[in-house]
């Protein structure tokens, strides 16, 4: 593979993140109280294993908002009608990301608290 056309390869993941940013509110929360955590972050003086575990999370979880809004419009593309398995689908995927949020705030609460405490 020619490293142009490697390169040519993330305009496309750019773009996904983009339409995120742009269309979807959560994706624009989750970015919103990242921006907020790494504030925090800078004033509280993290050391470089809590800067690891606090960007880990924000990965993960503007990574899995973007994979759960992929899954919404595709199941969206499937059928327009609604259907129970559409439901299902489409609630477990807002399930994950729920489960992986409430898991960060814990780990940003036991970083945080205690240097603040």
């Amino acid at each position: 593979m020619k490293l142009s056309r490697f390169l040519f390869s993330f305009r496309f993941a750019v773009q996904g993140i983009g339409t995120a940013m742009k269309r979807e509110q959560n994706m624009k929360v989750h970015a919103g109280s990242a921006v907020v955590v790494v504030a925090a972050g800078m004033w509280t003086g993290l050391d470089p294993v809590e800067w690891m575990l606090v960007i880990l999370l924000i990965g993960g979880m503007l990574a899995l908002e973007l994979v759960n809004s992929a899954l919404e419009r595709v199941v969206d593309l499937v059928t327009a009608e609604r259907h129970p398995l559409a439901k299902q689908a489409k609630d477990m995927a807002a399930g994950a990301v729920l489960v992986f949020a409430v898991a960060s705030a814990i780990i940003g609460l036991l970083i945080f608290l205690p240097k603040w405490f």
